[in-house]
């Protein structure tokens, strides 16, 4: 399945609902720090329910840790400064999305090393700002699983 990497996430509901989302479509989450919250923050194991200890979370100290252990995999960012549709990947099993933080997104550091072309948009209204950071993650994971005709691995 797809590789969920949330890159200093900050406000715990919507981590928790990616927990959930992971939980419930056989993706792993990898988390970046610093985090905007303690990782047993009760708003985020309210927003995970009871899927957070089903789900395959990793946690990395910094950017650079996440890279020396996954760099070499097909690492797609996702962004409103992307100039690509996140549906104009042809996803593989394995491949990762990277977000950024609520309040800031992916900085330009990442961005750079990702790439223009692995840089991904999600399409909307020419006003508008940015989608949810767990409404954006279930958008992606949900078309990455949709090619790979929804396989469970099982």
């Amino acid at each position: 399945m797809i590789n969920i990497v949330l890159f200093e996430p900050e406000i715990p509901p919507n981590t928790g609902n990616i927990i959930r989302l992971a939980a419930n479509t056989g993706s792993q989450l990898h988390l970046i720090k610093p985090f905007g919250f303690e990782l047993d923050d009760k708003k985020m194991r309210r927003a995970g329910l009871d899927y957070h200890e089903f789900a395959g979370i990793m946690v990395y100290e910094s950017w650079e840790e996440f890279t020396k252990n996954h760099g070499s995999k097909a690492l797609y960012g996702i962004s409103t400064k992307g100039t690509r549709h996140y549906s104009e990947v042809s996803y593989k099993s394995g491949d990762f999305v990277v977000l950024g933080p609520e309040t800031r997104g992916l900085p330009q550091l990442v961005r750079n090393e990702l790439g223009v072309e692995n840089l991904l948009r999600i399409p909307m209204l020419p006003e508008s700002r940015s989608l949810n950071l767990s409404n954006a993650a279930a958008v992606i994971v949900y078309e990455a699983w949709r090619q790979l005709d929804f396989d469970t691995g099982a």
